[in-house]
């Protein structure tokens, strides 16, 4: 779908361009097909974990803010911030009245600006400047020569003025200052700088407060911007946020504030979390600033701009404008984000959220006859949104669109038109395609994993229910969250069992993440560091987001199992993360030939010198950077991607090398490892677990998020003890997953099912947030949040077992699990 398909449409399309042009685009390498017809422009809506900077929100994301701003460049009324006047006009009279009150005895300079905040070298500037007779330019708060003229940086935003002269403010001077004053404002066509002993100002014929005097520049859309130091508030840069350590320097994109968030976090003092400065916030439309439309959500934006009614002139200029708001603002709705605000940061939202909104903001520009290549859209979404989705896109196909998706979700597979089913296996067990055409077809196709899966469904739950008992005498040892009042929740009091299998649902933006990561996850991990460092005598901290957490002293460990990478460069692998590699060197260390040669564990790492391949520096392949075609990655040339040099590969351990055992699949690897239990062990977890395919080498880079998440899984089983060895009472670890599906085909969900019923069998408490009904219907105990997203979130609407559950008539979620219930339930739940 993306290496051939998409690149290949943006290939052909890139090739148009010149060389120059290409140098700046990466462009995509050249398809390893025979034959491409009939391929469309393409478009690709991929899944990406980062979800957006410190200064990105709703707005800017679908380019909603963009419009928003050039409306009130176009159309909006500027105010003085200090006065509230609306600003207009000022004569030359007003502007010298005003410099006699200010400057009476003192010497000024005037000055015409000429550039106000653009990039560029400015060589004819200063040509026609000393043309004119003048010797200097003032450039960036500095006098610089216009002959020779120097060259400046053409990145660089400049202020440029021209210096016509100074002079003494006195009655004696009136003539020949209304004189200079006259000149200066002709060169800066209406605009004056004026430098005096109590510091710089602007003035300007075209805009001024009629109450204070006080001039103000043309509105641009920078003013706007909280991206921009003309827009944006001075004490915290555009974040909204009372930041430590944040500065002008930083844009907010850097990891550190992408990842980093409390909901705890106090507005910025100087703008109540605006962003923006006083000026720009003085400008309004229809009596409301910039920052009262954005602080709407998508829902109450969308009613008002439909409804808004232009007339002349005012309608002629937003002719434009108008539609692609009205545009963007329903596409946000139609994939079920009617309750985010256009304000909302990004960081803050969930991942389901952030793949959407994405998605909205493709679908804005309206685009016909091309192919849109989606990679699982239905992240994150709850059937009732997904179905929401798949409407939309059914819009879009409506319009003369291609879609092709990339999808393990069985509501969007049953839905396609078109199916083709590539398999039987993964890794190098697949790349075939095993069935082609409607889904009917592909149930019957015998060699489909996927159509047996749709032809006969798994049958919940897959093995008999803990019981769970939360109140009364006997009850079971839980976890307590108090006062719950993070973001959308509304004062919450949640228990979750321990040592057994809890899923909290509900529609996206119920307040899932909020409860379970930002209050339980976050305070759960202080108080135990706290317990760590033998501080648990200390009174903690109130704790964030709640009132108070019971329970943990129940609890060893927190952890969060996500699908962050395991690793960011080559030199990490499944290997070295599950922790077999270690093991393995010892192995190639205890032969004989490497005992008779010296060699220890540390020949065998590709990290360090000595055993490794120096060519590539263990990596087992080069980069090779192309100008302006694609970079190429190419096995190294010394080593043959081996990693190790020959001496090391000189040493085999049953007729295999170390450069050999990297190349195996985990599948192969675990027979050849049986005499080792604990290396076999770990390996046939990840068989287990649907990752026979991958070889113990695999570039961690390389490696999807769900297998990522999966690989993070399988290292906390090797650690678990089976729970006949488990002794009573000792604290186990609580997991917490966020959407662990993501990414897996049905036959993976059952094997994902699994693990987490041994992850609790193992004495260990499983907290799971997830929209996938074949998880859900495998719980001890649901949390349903809702009923709706944003402010209609943040309630409890049901809790209990899934069948309890599915009998409530205000939750969503048990619309779709009772049918799902009725289906797929074993004889025993039906009888």
């Amino acid at each position: 779908a993306f290496d051939i398909l998409f690149n290949e449409g943006q290939r052909r399309y890139l090739e148009s361009l010149n060389a120059y042009a290409r140098q700046f685009v990466q462009p995509a390498s050249r398809a390893d097909v025979d034959a491409i017809f009939g391929i469309p422009p393409t478009v690709a809506i991929e899944q990406r974990t980062s979800r957006g900077g410190r200064k990105s929100t709703v707005a800017t994301l679908t380019e909603v803010y963009h419009f928003l701003r050039l409306l009130f460049v176009k159309l909006g009324a500027q105010f003085c911030p200090d006065c509230d006047l609306a600003v207009r006009p000022q004569s030359a009279e007003s502007i010298l009245a005003q410099l006699f009150r200010t400057h009476r005895n003192r010497d000024i300079e005037l000055l015409a600006p000429l550039v106000v905040a653009r990039k560029g070298y400015y060589t004819d500037l200063a040509k026609w400047a000393a043309g004119k007779g003048f010797r200097q330019l003032r450039v960036d708060g500095e006098m610089l020569p216009t002959q020779p003229w120097p060259r400046l940086d053409r990145y660089r935003e400049h202020d440029i003025e021209l210096p016509l002269g100074s002079i003494k403010v006195t009655a004696k001077n009136e003539t020949a200052l209304r004189s200079l004053l006259n000149r200066t404002l002709a060169f800066g066509q209406g605009v004056i700088t004026v430098v005096g002993a109590r510091g710089e100002t602007t003035f300007s014929t075209h805009r001024a407060c009629p109450g204070c005097g006080r001039s103000f520049e043309e509105l641009d859309p920078r003013l706007f911007s909280y991206n921009s130091k003309h827009g944006w508030c001075e004490a915290c840069y555009g974040t909204g946020l009372k930041l430590t350590g944040f500065d002008q320097e930083q844009s907010g994109e850097e990891i550190w504030w992408t990842d980093w968030w409390e909901g705890e976090t106090p507005l910025c003092s100087g703008c109540d979390g605006r962003r923006l400065n006083p000026e720009a916030l003085a400008v309004r439309f229809r009596n409301r600033s910039i920052a009262d439309f954005t602080g709407l959500t998508v829902q109450d934006g969308a009613a008002l701009f439909d409804s808004l009614e232009l007339k002349g002139r005012d309608a002629e200029i937003a002719r434009d404008i108008l539609p692609e708001l009205q545009t963007r603002l329903r596409f946000l709705a139609d994939v079920g984000l009617s309750y985010l605000t256009l304000d909302r940061a990004a960081p803050t939202l969930s991942g389901g959220e952030a793949q959407r909104i994405r998605l909205a903001a493709q679908l804005g520009s309206n685009l016909r006859g091309v192919c849109y290549i989606l990679d699982e859209p239905t992240i994150g979404l709850h059937p009732r949104d997904n179905r929401m989705l798949l409407d939309t896109l059914g819009k879009l196909e409506g319009k003369g669109n291609t879609i092709v998706v990339v999808e393990h979700d069985e509501d969007t597979i049953r839905r396609a038109e078109h199916v083709i089913d590539l398999g039987p296996g993964a890794g190098v067990n697949g790349g075939e395609v095993v069935a082609v055409g409607s889904v009917k077809a592909l149930m019957k196709a015998p060699r489909s994993l996927t159509g047996r899966f749709l032809a006969e469904p798994l049958r919940h739950p897959l093995g008999a229910r803990r019981q769970v008992k939360l109140k009364g005498r006997g009850a079971d040892p839980r976890l307590e969250v108090l006062g719950a009042r993070l973001h959308n929740l509304r004062n919450l009091a949640v228990r979750f069992p321990l040592q057994r299998l809890t899923c909290v649902t509900g529609v996206s933006g119920s307040g899932k993440s909020t409860l379970v990561r930002d209050v339980l996850h976050d305070n759960l991990r202080h108080l135990l560091q706290m317990r760590a460092k033998g501080k648990e005598k200390i009174t903690p901290p109130a704790p964030a987001g709640c009132r108070d957490i019971k329970g943990f002293e129940l609890i060893q460990r927190v952890l969060e199992v996500d699908q962050t990478p395991i690793g960011k460069t080559p030199r990490s692998c499944p290997a070295t993360y599950v922790g077999v590699w270690d093991a393995i060197r010892k192995l190639f260390a205890n032969t004989t030939e490497a005992r008779l040669r010296g060699y220890g564990p540390g020949r065998f790492s590709f990290n360090v010198k000595g055993g490794r391949c120096e060519a590539c520096e263990g990596q087992g392949s080069k980069k090779i950077e192309m100008s302006f075609l694609p970079d190429v990655k190419v096995p190294c040339e010394v080593c043959g991607g081996a990693r190790f040099n020959p001496e090391t590969l000189e040493v085999l351990y049953k007729e295999k090398s170390i450069g050999d055992i990297l190349a195996m699949n985990v599948r192969d690897a675990t027979g050849y490892f049986r005499a080792h239990p604990k290396i076999h062990h770990a390996l046939q977890l990840l068989d287990d677990v649907g990752l026979g395919y991958l070889t113990l080498g695999q570039p961690s880079p390389t490696l999807s998020g769900g297998e990522a998440q999966r690989i993070k899984l399988v290292t906390e089983l090797a650690k678990a003890k089976p729970a006949d060895q488990q002794q009573p009472g000792r604290p186990g670890t609580l997991y917490i997953l966020d959407e662990p599906t993501v990414g897996l085909h049905l036959a993976d969900v059952e094997k994902l099912i699994r693990v987490l019923h041994r992850l609790v069998d193992a004495g260990n408490s499983v907290i799971v947030i997830e929209h996938n009904l074949d998880v859900i219907a495998e719980a001890d105990w649901l949390i349903d949040l809702g009923p709706e997203g944003g402010d209609g979130g943040g309630r409890i609407v049901a809790q209990g077992t899934p069948e309890h559950c599915a009998a409530s008539r205000d939750s969503h979620t048990a619309d779709y699990l009772r049918a799902f219930l009725r289906d797929r339930s074993t004889p025993l739940l039906q009888n």
